[in-house]
């Protein structure tokens, strides 16, 4: 080892606490980098395992190849296992409404091969057994508008896609009037169940992919091939190369979270990850780079008059350069491996804690472990690295080009004239002669004083800033999933009303369940005169049209008649007007708009002049009013309710806005539809509250399937996703605290560092002070006022640029999905934090100073 390296040991033992402070903060820095960027990889790990469990774990689909070609694949040295099914062909789906996808395609399943092959998820029924079943997916009913039941039974002509002389597959898109449809076989098929979209379909395929058994006595060859990949890394070299011609699919659901998607969709959110990743590396990064800095920078302080003594003996820039960075790595040796031990085990632990809430959010039964990986540790370790020596180097290269008088005479840290440090008679006043002193020392030492604002302003802007990000995560996070004001929500739109009310009266009787509500939502039109509206309503649309008659889209909600009597009551309505077959309508008609949304409904503006008013209303059919079948009604506007909430419905894309929303008995539903004019069907339903929704959810479950209901329906829990948005919410608390609690940690390391140090550097000073008779109480009063001038300082600037950096922050991560709030708590306890850091600090350094003697203070020279 050489002297300087030598020289450089000496001054770290020597100033043990600064030294200890630095390693702690690397420890916590390399701690948060290793944290990060370990749990990254496991949650975009896990998420790739739940994908796979939910998607299939394939990796690339070829279409419409031969058994040749499986066969080569299977036996690459690339390809882990490979899985396919028969492509039987297409039919005619009559009366289909997509014009893009006219098709039900059949694919075959062998029995060996269910389940290698991408999961099915079934609505309702089951898979088939043999080659006279089918399962079909709910959007030939949802979208394509064709009615499917199960038990159907039907016979269609399968056969092949062809444009000219080309045969086409479900990569290539519905081409109307230049492809034809070429029948090869007629074939019976039983509907045994209701499933889900394959996952392997393409948006732009031209048919509903239906599931069946391939027959073994089937000879076609051609086959859907879906290959999985030893090293998922080469999945695009490896499908360009072996593709030979045919069309393939990657399967982006799992890629997504390896970042391999091509879909633009899923670059857009790998780049938000790495943007989120980046926001906070960078913050880490700056808080570490100011605390080693700052102890670097103080470090030669300390040391200027050894270094010229070292040049005025030979030493050049390069070995004083050397000298000091061989301290920062001295300091990375020990802070680094811990850093690294202790982010895994921390980053671990978090886990261990939200483990539970991640199965209860995403996927049942996927172990949220965590992965080491290698060049996750090794980036962690460079960045660290890094980090320390830019922290070293910036300062190293100022001492090591200093001239060598200067530092030896240490005539560079104070050059100013009495002038530069007078203070104001206001001033003395003001402060008098301990704050005066106080001042004196800020102009004396501006280097000192603007270092130690600087980590206070510091500080703050990463505190503040840190928890505005985290207030944005929460607010995406609260605002992800909207829950409905029933426990749990039946809706099934096909369902004749007969049926439903029977299996209704069945349903509310489910143990558990203490209130229930039927009801069908139709869609209708209002004809209202431009009169009858509020001026309120007026100025919020600030549209001319309303000077006369307009036809509002509008939803009745026909509820059951005991819970519309209930609504009834508690309104304080007299019951005879409100039921009958010329019963008054009821409506909470209010304008709303986004500023008026944390109001309560009674102090929202109304939407029309009176309290009651008659109007037209006429049905809706095929979504246009039938104005000749429109009846006059009766509406009564109340403002101490709710709207009751819809039932789920099947067909959500369906679903149609509306301005005005009614509830009327159901009793009255047949006034409104006959069986020659009856309106659209916006949802049919029921709602439950339960006092244990999960067990009243799974017996309700067991009900509708002892039912055999042959109409798609759909059974919500809402609980179930309260419950979700709360563990959600109790995530990014965890993650986000244990973030906020490790930056204040370097930012308070940070301040400690430097103030301490700089109380440390002053000791000939304050020794004079004491010797020519400065009262304890006077010192504590000078001490107290740097304290206040510190902190005020750094509050003055700190807080605009944490303001400024919290937007700044919130524009990259959440843009305009979220609005903007400023962080106040955070700021009060930032506020309360500088004065409280900064005053205890300087207590605790000059509580060391004044058990020095004063002339061993006034004798030492720093070196």
């Amino acid at each position: 080892m050489n002297v300087f390296n030598k020289v450089a040991l000496q001054g770290m033992k020597k100033s043990r606490t600064r030294t200890i402070v630095t390693v702690i903060g690397v420890i916590l820095s390399v701690t948060l980098i290793t944290g990060v960027t370990t749990f990254g990889i496991s949650l975009m790990n896990y998420l790739a395992k739940g994908e796979a469990q939910k998607y299939g774990g394939w990796h690339v689909k070829f279409e419409n190849v031969n058994s040749s070609f499986a066969s080569k694949q299977a036996s690459n040295d690339k390809v882990a296992s490979v899985a396919t099914f028969k492509n039987i062909g297409y039919a005619k789906l009559k009366g289909v409404k997509t014009t893009n996808k006219p098709y039900l395609f059949i694919a075959g399943y062998s029995k060996k091969n269910f389940n290698a092959l991408p999961p099915i998820l079934m609505v309702m029924g089951r898979m088939p057994q043999n080659s006279r079943e089918i399962v079909v997916p709910g959007k030939v009913m949802t979208k394509g508008g064709v009615k499917v039941q199960l038990g159907d039974k039907f016979t269609i002509d399968v056969g092949s896609r062809m444009k000219v002389n080309k045969s086409l597959g479900q990569h290539d898109p519905y081409i109307s009037g230049k492809e034809t449809l070429v029948p090869k076989v007629k074939r019976t098929y039983t509907v045994v169940g209701i499933s889900q979209m394959p996952t392997f379909d393409e948006d732009s395929a031209p048919g509903y992919t239906a599931i069946t058994t391939a027959d073994a006595a089937d000879t076609m060859d051609d086959l859907s091939l879906f290959v999985t990949l030893k090293n998922p890394r080469e999945v695009h070299t490896y499908a360009k190369s072996t593709a030979e011609g045919h069309a393939y699919t990657l399967n982006n659901e799992v890629l997504r979270f390896m970042a391999l998607s091509n879909d633009p969709g899923d670059k857009v959110f790998n780049a938000f990850l790495y943007s989120v990743g980046g926001i906070v590396v960078v913050i880490i990064m700056i808080g570490s780079i100011f605390l080693i800095y700052n102890s670097f920078n103080i470090s030669l302080n300390e040391r200027t008059h050894q270094f010229g003594i070292l040049s005025s003996v030979g030493a050049t820039a390069k070995q004083l350069r050397r000298s000091v960075l061989f301290e920062g790595i001295c300091i990375g040796a020990i802070g680094i491996p811990i850093g690294v031990l202790v982010g895994i085990a921390s980053t671990k632990l978090v886990m261990v804690v939200v483990a539970k809430q991640f199965s209860n959010i995403f996927f049942v039964g996927v172990p949220f472990t965590v992965m080491v990986s290698v060049p996750a540790i090794l980036a962690a370790v460079v960045i660290s690295m890094i980090t320390i020596l830019i922290s070293a180097d910036i300062p190293a290269r100022k001492a090591a080009n200093m001239p060598v008088m200067e530092c030896i005479r240490q005539t560079n840290e104070v050059k100013l004239e009495a002038k530069e440090v007078k203070t104001s008679k206001l001033a003395q006043r003001i402060y008098g002669f301990e704050g005066v002193l106080a001042l004196k020392n800020f102009k004396r030492n501006k280097k000192r004083y603007r270092s130690i604002v600087l980590s206070l302003v510091l500080s703050v802007v990463l505190f503040i800033s840190t928890s505005a990000m985290v207030a944005d995560l929460k607010q995406t996070t609260a605002g992800a999933k909207e829950i409905n004001g029933y426990d749990i929500g039946f809706g099934s739109d096909d369902m004749k009303d007969s049926e439903m009310l029977q299996l209704y009266n069945k349903l509310k009787t489910t143990n558990g369940v203490y209130e229930s509500s039927y009801q069908v939502v139709m869609n209708y039109s209002c004809a209202v005169k431009g009169s009858d509206f509020s001026d309120a309503y007026k100025k919020s649309v600030s549209s001319h049209s309303l000077d006369k008659t307009v036809n509002l889209s509008t939803i009745i909600q026909f509820l059951d008649d005991s819970t519309y009597l209930n609504i009834v009551k508690r309104l304080g309505l007299p019951k005879k007007e409100y039921i009958g077959p010329n019963a008054k309508l009821i409506s909470v008609a209010k304008v709303d708009s986004d500023h008026d949304n944390q109001k309560n409904v009674h102090q929202l503006p109304d939407m029309f002049k009176s309290s009651s008013m008659n109007f037209t209303i006429a049905p809706e059919i095929n979504g246009k009013p039938e104005i000749r079948q429109g009846r006059n009604v009766s509406i009564t506007f109340v403002s101490t309710m709710v709207m009751p909430d819809i039932p789920p419905s099947v067909r959500v894309s369906l679903k149609k806005p509306s301005k005005l929303s009614l509830i009327a008995p159901y009793s009255l539903k047949e006034k409104f539809n006959t069986s020659n004019i009856s309106a659209d069907i916006n949802a049919k339903g029921m709602t439950f509250l339960s006092k244990n929704p999960s067990q009243s959810a799974a017996k309700m479950e067991e009900a509708i399937k002892g039912a055999k209901i042959k109409d798609i329906y759909t059974l919500i829990n809402s609980k179930k996703i309260f419950e979700e948005n709360k563990n959600e919410i109790f995530i990014v608390d965890v993650f986000s605290y244990t973030f906020i609690i490790m930056i204040s940690l370097i930012a308070v390391a940070n301040v400690f560092n430097t103030i301490s140090t700089n109380i440390k550097l002053r000791r000939r000073e304050l020794a004079m002070l004491r010797s020519v008779g400065m009262s304890d109480r006077d010192f504590k009063k000078m001490m107290n006022f740097e304290c206040v001038f510190y902190g005020m300082k750094a509050l003055l600037l700190g807080l605009p640029l944490s303001i400024i950096f919290s937007w700044l922050v919130h524009k990259v991560m959440s843009g305009d999905s979220t609005h903007f709030v400023l962080p106040w708590s955070s700021i009060g306890i930032s506020v309360f934090g500088v004065l409280f850091i900064v005053f205890i600090t300087m207590m605790y350094s000059i509580s060391k100073i004044k058990k020095e003697n004063i002339i061993d203070a006034l004798r030492d020279d720093m070196d």
